[in-house]
């Protein structure tokens, strides 16, 4: 009722803040529901608003009876004497329908629950997602004025002029990427990707780790296809310098093993968590990164990989490509919502083999151009040996890389040379060679 009272007292301040954070379904009682809804219209029609106006315009819709009549609107308008505090009641309004909307969801989870309503994991997805739209409805974000964006800006643009040549972002520990990109920033989307055996995992790893361990930044991985114990010793054998088939084989030598030790116990004191969970839906993943970035301070997120993330609408089941969509528009949101870089790596479809060369294209994306849409940075990895027939080439080309990036929305495009060590999976940047002509 504090709500009814202020519009009425105070129309135009009053809807204006009523309309960013509540509609009708926040009030409990019918009545009141109606009266909000019948606001809004006479505001939309840019109608007077009073005790007079609303008690005509109901009973010219036939609605004022329902409402209680016009003794009902007296009492109303009596509730509070001044409007000052709308802002305090339409928080407690929004406070109480968030609490109804729980009581709703877990009343009928528990009856669900009773009564065995369709599988475990189904079920357990859809009260998550239920959960996980009341959750996100608490966030309403105002927006600064663009005085206040132009003074942010501003103060962006001193800042880098002031660090000139010094990186605004994360540093991927590639430097040539990185004075493509300058840097990972905050809210950005970066998909690598490539095709199978391309050396997705081991770049991503690679970056992860310099920024864990030569930032001393915390970084998150979801790893949905390998084990955390595998990533670990990719990590190990990558930072030590060692052969991971060897390893394997168990056939180390001395100084493999005094390397592996040292490397072992710099990683250990890094800040990184694996999270190694198959068949993550987006809600569990976002869920979980939401709790990795409250107790640790995230700077990163790695995701390993898209295409083996699930949705968990109906739609989405039903329909491979808006699946897709709805994963890659809930990693985007993740990234904006934890002011955090995410890289997300992503399977390339089949036609960059069907080119002679094999270099891969933006258009290759499987599945989806919504990745394309959402992503800030797409990098395309590519190792030409492994495409060439010819053997003598082949040898000569071994161990050749690049990351082609195909779009950089505050950036150049270009390719990044890299080489790619394939005995310790790592990736490390390579000079720059212009081609004779």
């Amino acid at each position: 009722m504090g709500v009814l009272c202020s519009i009425l007292l105070s129309p135009r301040e009053t809807l204006t803040l009523c309309i960013e954070k509540i509609d009708e379904r926040h009030f409990h009682q019918p009545a009141h529901a109606t009266i909000y809804a019948l606001l809004i219209e006479l505001w939309k029609e840019s109608k007077p608003i009073d005790l007079v106006t609303v008690t005509q315009a109901l009973a010219d819709a036939k609605l004022l009876d329902s409402v209680g009549g016009p003794s009902a609107l007296a009492q109303l308008i009596q509730f509070v004497p001044t409007a000052t505090n709308a802002d305090y009641y339409l928080d407690i309004l929004r406070e109480k329908f968030l609490l109804r909307s729980m009581i709703t969801v877990c009343t009928g989870s528990a009856v669900r629950c009773y009564e065995e309503q369709g599988d475990v994991k189904t079920l357990v997805d859809d009260i998550e997602s239920e959960i996980f739209k009341i959750s996100e409805s608490r966030v309403t974000q105002v927006q600064p004025g663009i005085k206040d964006q132009v003074l942010l800006a501003i103060d962006a643009i001193e800042g880098m002029h002031k660090n000139k040549g010094i990186l605004t972002g994360l540093s991927t520990g590639f430097a040539h990427l990185d004075q493509m990109t300058d840097g990972m920033h905050p809210s950005e989307m970066l998909v690598i990707a490539a095709r199978p055996s391309m050396g997705k995992t081991a770049i991503a790893m690679n970056i992860a780790e310099h920024v864990a361990m030569d930032q001393d930044k915390a970084v998150g991985i979801f790893s949905l296809e390998m084990s955390s114990q595998q990533l670990v010793q990719r990590m190990l054998c990558s930072r030590a310098r060692v052969d991971l088939k060897k390893v394997r084989d168990g056939f180390m030598g001395n100084k493999d093993m005094k390397n592996l030790s040292k490397a072992a116990d710099a990683l250990a004191k890094s800040k990184i968590y694996i999270d190694d969970t198959a068949g993550l839906s987006i809600l569990e993943l976002r869920a979980k990164a939401r709790r990795l970035k409250d107790r640790h301070d995230l700077s990163l997120i790695v995701i390993d990989y898209l295409q083996l993330l699930r949705s968990t609408t109906k739609r989405g089941q039903e329909n491979r490509q808006i699946e897709i969509a709805e994963i890659s528009n809930g990693i985007k949101a993740l990234a904006k919502e934890l002011s955090i870089p995410v890289i997300v790596l992503a399977q390339l479809n089949r036609e960059s083999e069907k080119r002679s060369d094999g270099k891969p294209r933006i258009s290759d994306l499987r599945e989806s151009g919504s990745i394309e849409q959402d992503a800030d940075v797409v990098g395309l990895l590519y190792r030409s040996s492994y495409f060439e027939k010819d053997d003598a080439v082949r040898s000569e080309k071994e161990g050749e890389a690049e990351l082609i990036i195909a779009k950089q929305r505050n950036g150049p495009v270009g390719e990044v040379p890299l080489t790619f060590l394939k005995e310790y999976t790592r990736f490390e940047t390579r000079a720059y060679q212009p081609e004779e002509g």
